[in-house]
């Protein structure tokens, strides 16, 4: 699958959290933990990063699921597992 980068994931996401790799957006992406429609016509996805010691990670899209706009660690994010 082809991403797409917002302005603001370039110049302000990558800026704030160097330590961010858009390889790791682009996983979490396509193998989620958790996803749900966000309000404005977004997407967040969730997923574990076993190179940040095992964070959760929240990925933002817009609407097409393939432009990512925002990503972030997500401490206070609970998964039930069944």
């Amino acid at each position: 699958m082809r991403y797409k980068y917002t302005e603001y994931f370039e110049k302000e996401v990558l800026r704030k959290r160097p330590y961010l790799k858009k390889e790791w957006c682009e996983k979490i992406i396509e193998n989620p933990i958790h996803m749900e429609r966000q309000e404005n016509n977004r997407w967040r996805f969730w997923g574990i990063v076993d190179e940040l010691n095992g964070k959760v990670i929240r990925v933002v899209t817009l609407d097409d699921k393939t432009t990512i706009h925002n990503a972030f660690p997500d401490r206070g994010f609970k998964h039930n597992e069944d």
